[in-house]
Parts: C-alpha cells; sequence; structure tokens
C-alpha cells in the first residue's frame, strides 16, 4: 500500500511539474508588438483622376471597349484620388522598367518606415534577431533581407528570411513564422517587413482580367517590431492572441484564379479571374472552421451548436442562426482589396458600415497595397482612438495561392492615438461621399456615338 501510494504522489508530482513547464513555456513564447509604420510616398507619386487617364493613354494597345472597361471597373474599385503610384509609371516608363527602378521602389517603402520604427520604439538596429520580408513579385539576389542588414549593418548572427509568391496575405504568413520562431528562441526582437513590387509589374497590355490589377494595387507597405521579451510587455501596443493560415492550393480553380501570367503580346501581368470569389468563399469558410473556436466564448459556440442541432431536426420551419462574431471580437481588420471583397466580407460576417469603415476609408486614401493593406486599416483604427485596452482585432487577409491568413491581437493598453500615416487628413474621414470622379469626368465614354469618333481627339 505504501508502495503504490509512492507511485501515486511521484505520478501526482510529474503531473504537477508537466503543467508548470507548459504554463511558463506558453508564458516565455506570447508575441509583442512593439509598434508599426506605414510608408506613405510623396505627394507628386498621387494618382489622381488625370494622372491615370494619362497612364492610359500612353497604352496604343487599348480602344473603346478597353476604356470603357476601365471606366467602369475604376469607378466601382473603391479607391480616391490620392492613392500613391510608382515613381516609373508616374514618369511614363512603365512599358520598360528596370531594375533600378524595382529597388528604388523598395528601398524608399522599406528604409523610410524602419528609420521611423526604430526611431520611435528606441530599439536599434544592432538588437534585431530576426528579420522577415516579404514582396511577392520581387525576389532580387542578394535578397532584400541582405540588403536591409547592410544597410543598418545588422548582426552576423540575425536571422533572416525572405518570403515570395504569397500576394495580398504574405503579411499573415511572415507574422506566423515570427510566432513560430518566439517557441524555439527567448527574448528576441523581429522585424516584419511587408510591401509589394509594382514598379516593374505594371501591365500594358489589353486583357481586361489582367487590367484589374492596374485599377487596384497602388504603392505602400509597412514594418513591424515584435518581440517576446516579457520585460518589454508594458511597452508593446497589441498581443497575437492567436493564428490560422489556410492554404487551399491543391483545387486547380483557386489555384489558377490569382496567378502571374503573359497574355498572348508577351505582356506580364496578374491574372485575377471569375473564381476568385469562389475561391476566397472556400478558403476563409475553412479558415473559421479552426479559427473561431480559438477566439469566441464557450457560450457562444454551444449556442450555435444547439441552433444548428434544431435547425438539422425541424421540419417546415426556417431557423436560421448565426454565430455573434462581436461576442469574441470588437475590431475587424479586413484585407482592403477592392470594394467587391469588402462588400463580400461584410456580408458574410454580418459586420455594420461602422465595422467596415476603417476597411473602406484604407482602400479610400490609400489603394490595395497588397500585403501592408492590413496595417493601414489598423492605423486609422488607431489614429480615429477605436482601440482600448482588452479590445480584440480580427485580421482577415486574402491571397494567391489561394490562401487566407487570418489572426487574433489584443489591444494591450489605452491611449492609442498614433495617427502615422493619416496624420495630415484623418479630420476629414470618414468620407460620406466615395464616389470616384471618373464617374463625372469621364462617363461620356459610354456614349454610342463615340464608335465612330477618334478618342485621342475627346482626351486632349
Amino acid at each position: 500500500m505504501e508502495f503504490l501510494m509512492k507511485i501515486c504522489l511521484l505520478f501526482l508530482c510529474g503531473l504537477i511539474s508537466h503543467f508548470v513547464n507548459m504554463f511558463f513555456q506558453k508564458r516565455n513564447q506570447q508575441c509583442y508588438m512593439l509598434g508599426y509604420e506605414c510608408f506613405k510616398a510623396a505627394d507628386d507619386r498621387k494618382l489622381d483622376t488625370d494622372a491615370c487617364v494619362k497612364v492610359v493613354l500612353r497604352n496604343k494597345n487599348l480602344g473603346l471597349d478597353q476604356y470603357r472597361f476601365l471606366l467602369k471597373t475604376i469607378v466601382s474599385s473603391g479607391l480616391g484620388e490620392e492613392t500613391y503610384g510608382p515613381r516609373n509609371v508616374i514618369d511614363g516608363r512603365e512599358e520598360f522598367p528596370s531594375e533600378n527602378d524595382a529597388h528604388a521602389e523598395m528601398d524608399e517603402i522599406m528604409f523610410s518606415t524602419l528609420d521611423t520604427l526604430f526611431e520611435k520604439t528606441g530599439v536599434s538596429p544592432s538588437e534585431i534577431d530576426i528579420l522577415v520580408v516579404d514582396v511577392s513579385l520581387f525576389s532580387p539576389a542578394p535578397s532584400l533581407t541582405s540588403r536591409i542588414i547592410n544597410r543598418y549593418k545588422m548582426r552576423d548572427n540575425i536571422k533572416s528570411f525572405s518570403l515570395s509568391g504569397m500576394g495580398c496575405s504574405a503579411s499573415m504568413v511572415a507574422i506566423d513564422m515570427v510566432q513560430q520562431l518566439f517557441k524555439t528562441y527567448k527574448n528576441q526582437f523581429a522585424i516584419v517587413v511587408s510591401t509589394e513590387s509594382i514598379a516593374r509589374h505594371w501591365y500594358c497590355g489589353k486583357e481586361k482580367s489582367m487590367m484589374l490589377s492596374n485599377c487596384l494595387f497602388r504603392n505602400g507597405g509597412c514594418s513591424i517590431l515584435l518581440t517576446n521579451k516579457r520585460n518589454w510587455k508594458d511597452r508593446c501596443l497589441l498581443k497575437l492572441k492567436c493564428a490560422v493560415r489556410t492554404n487551399i492550393g491543391y483545387d486547380d480553380e483557386a489555384y489558377g484564379c490569382c496567378i502571374q501570367v503573359e497574355d498572348p503580346q508577351g505582356y506580364q501581368g496578374f491574372l485575377l479571374t471569375k473564381n476568385l470569389t469562389k475561391a476566397a468563399a472556400k478558403a476563409f469558410t475553412g479558415n473559421l472552421k479552426l479559427l473561431l473556436p480559438k477566439i469566441l466564448p464557450v457560450w457562444e459556440l454551444l449556442r450555435y451548436a444547439i441552433s444548428t442541432l434544431g435547425k438539422k431536426s425541424t421540419k417546415g420551419q426556417n431557423l436560421s442562426f448565426n454565430l455573434n462574431l462581436k461576442s469574441g471580437v470588437d475590431h475587424f481588420c479586413l484585407h482592403p482589396g477592392g470594394r467587391a471583397v469588402i462588400d463580400g466580407l461584410g456580408k458574410s460576417l454580418g459586420l455594420s458600415e461602422y465595422d467596415l469603415e476603417p476597411t473602406r476609408m484604407a482602400l479610400y486614401r490609400f489603394g490595395n497595397t497588397s500585403a501592408g493593406g492590413l496595417w493601414y486599416v489598423l492605423s486609422y483604427m488607431e489614429a480615429k482612438k477605436r482601440l482600448k485596452k482588452g479590445d480584440k482585432v480580427f485580421m482577415v487577409s486574402l491571397g494567391a495561392g489561394f490562401m487566407c491568413n487570418n489572426c487574433v491581437w489584443e489591444v494591450m493598453k489605452d491611449g492609442l492615438e498614433d495617427t502615422r500615416v493619416w496624420e495630415d487628413c484623418i479630420d476629414e474621414y470618414p468620407r460620406k461621399n466615395l464616389v470616384n470622379p471618373f464617374t463625372e469626368k469621364y462617363s461620356w465614354i459610354n456614349d454610342e456615338c463615340l464608335n465612330f469618333v477618334r478618342l485621342d481627339d475627346q482626351f486632349n
């Protein structure tokens, strides 16, 4: 009997030790965000209505049919007059971009955001342990991570990673990657740089499904500083609660709905097909099945389960119950991919216009900045003083692959009100009228009589 008690006591001690180790291990694996900085180009890079028309008219492959398609697309895109384009496009060199154009574009975004980030946080480049750069369409040698290491003379034992080909959801992949590394390496500082190369990928052909990218994508990016150092907890802005990544690349339609190709004329561009909406819905649904149990309270999950059982067992009655996401989430930071994307996500999640406002305004002011887009939305929330201690922020990203990568952050303190890139205009938002000026200036292009008129004369 005494022997049996000793065995039980040893087992109990081992069990307690296991749970204590798990507790401290999890405690030391937290991912805290210390700061982030979004990129904002100079005013002479703005693609307003007149600048866009100049770019369009330079493309001699386009005819009346393409002009009408572009008008319809731009008007319904959700973009405003103050988005930013690459320097070579503004200067009229989009058809023959150089390697220097791409490097200059990346350097401006990466270095300007990193300079500000280091200055504001007080963290030195020499203290960085992990560096992740995600740029889908530009992967030079040496890598962009090496370019940053060289610029800031970072340590020789830094763990650096360059991610490419992941589209608009790449930033969430990078964040999750850092979180996984934090589980292995303690007391680390990590930098994530999320942006996209537009300079060398402006489409100059006439295929409508490839012209969409020119109407939506704009210059932008963000640098984020993360740590798992507990003594920095009181200085952090947000804490990562959970992240879930979904890739449905096994599905041929999903894989090909958002892909870089050459058109029949040999012009390279990004093809967006009609299967994009279907792929997004499939990836998003699969992701939520894994994510929602991690973020919603038990009582909400039970309510949903009971209502679902009732729906299946009841005949002749229309019982439609949906999960109440707001029982576990306070703010929705959606990918500003376009007005149709925002409308679709808003409808499927049951969100109000107040919930969608940050995403709509980020799209209107800065356009679809690909992987960096989510951080402009978050910055809007902060500038509008929406974020309070304990609030949960749900980030939703969709990208080529096809992927859906989502995460949830917890706000760690009150008083978050840095206006960042919104500093000179936040008081003008939200804009009540999001009508694109193209409607007023160029709606005449749909007049049937123009089928017999030279358009060059009309634009001059």
